[in-house]
């Protein structure tokens, strides 16, 4: 198995109506999977869902202009609801404000490492995306306009991606975090805005500005590098910014706050907190266990299964309910100087990783 590989050019717009005529069968099956999701493990009824999206289809609007015509085009090149749509993109609003509620949310281990400890000399970024087991991703290559690219792992019928890397050398990696400040409502630029539009920078302090120039309406770590040697993790509460730079030629990231006293941060009671804990503390183990690092080095990392079924490979858990599994749905790789991606459909221990690469 492997992830759909969808090519868009031309206007925001053009790109979503392409995007949403290659995936519309999975675009329909997210918005199944995540409406039921919204109620059973979020807590928030269909219509609340509803008029959350509406609220926040005038926000985009304001907040990307661009971002909203590329909806407009999947829900046209799809045929779905544009408000459901909505609704999906700005999905990690609902849902993690809920997490912070309901204290439910772990997973995702990213890391990115140095050129001094790669193989190769390369700057390298990485990580596992932990989420619902259901829900169907592919990878967009985007061309824009102004003739940046960009590889990025999305869910299906979310504009723009999450995870990847552009032409410009620059690469993003995320985690979802929790704070008691937490709150959907403020209707702030949403998370899934923010990595498209730090996904089309060119330049890493521009990106880094995409996060820190206005305020969050929920809590998000993001990893951003550039090649030939930039990397800063970014703690991103609503208010307070925390930023962790690499230690021991490594950076690494899970799902808490590393010290959120320091930043005046306070993270709701989470029972499945320490699992992040764990995993954070075994892959900065692993970086820092063999030098140098090949790429098969950290594809082989991020097949960890220490602590299982709540490993760095993490799997569905067998003793919970089957409306709160998690699982790695995609697991990815890096080479910013290169350009060059890996990226596995599903968790990489029974997953191959598959190859693209960015070329002028």
């Amino acid at each position: 198995m492997s992830l759909p590989v969808i090519h868009l050019a031309g206007t925001p717009y053009e790109q979503g109506r392409q995007h949403g005529a290659a995936l519309r069968e999975a675009i329909v099956h997210n918005l199944a999977t995540y409406f039921e999701r919204f109620e059973r493990e979020g807590k928030v009824a269909r219509p609340e869902v509803l008029e959350r999206a509406r609220r926040y289809a005038e926000a985009i609007v304001e907040h990307n202009a661009a971002y909203f015509e590329g909806l407009r085009g999947v829900a046209d090149g799809s045929g779905c609801d544009l408000i459901e749509l909505v609704a999906l993109n700005v999905r990690y609003e609902i849902l993690y404000y809920q997490f912070g509620v309901n204290a439910m949310a772990d997973g995702c281990t990213a890391f990115a490492i140095d050129p001094s400890l790669s193989a190769n000399g390369h700057l390298i970024l990485g990580q596992n995306w932990d989420w619902i087991p259901q829900v169907q991703g592919a990878i967009l290559h985007t061309t824009d306009a102004d003739g940046m690219q960009v590889i990025s792992f999305t869910e299906a019928g979310i504009v723009g991606g999450k995870i990847g890397l552009n032409s410009a050398g620059l690469g993003l990696g995320i985690n979802g975090i929790t704070s008691t400040a937490d709150d959907w409502s403020r209707l702030s630029k949403p998370f899934h805005v923010r990595c498209y539009e730090i996904l089309r920078s060119r330049d890493f302090q521009e990106a880094t500005r995409i996060i820190t120039s206005s305020d969050r309406a929920c809590s998000t770590n993001f990893l951003i590098a550039q090649a030939p040697d930039r990397i800063v993790d970014i703690e991103a509460a609503p208010k307070q910014i925390q930023l962790l730079t690499c230690e021991d030629g490594c950076v690494v990231h899970t799902n808490h706050f590393v010290e959120p006293e320091r930043a005046g941060i306070e993270e709701p009671p989470n029972p499945r907190r320490q699992y992040s804990y764990n995993r954070r503390s075994r892959m900065r183990e692993l970086l820092t266990s063999q030098q140098p690092l090949t790429i098969a080095d950290m594809q082989r990392f991020l097949q960890d299964h220490n602590d299982y079924p709540f490993s760095i490979c993490r799997h569905e858990d067998p003793s919970g309910p089957p409306a709160e599994q998690y699982k790695t749905v995609t697991a990815v790789v890096m080479d910013l100087n290169e350009r060059r991606i890996w990226l596995s459909d599903g968790p990489p221990c029974t997953s191959e990783f598959q190859e693209l690469v960015l070329t002028s």
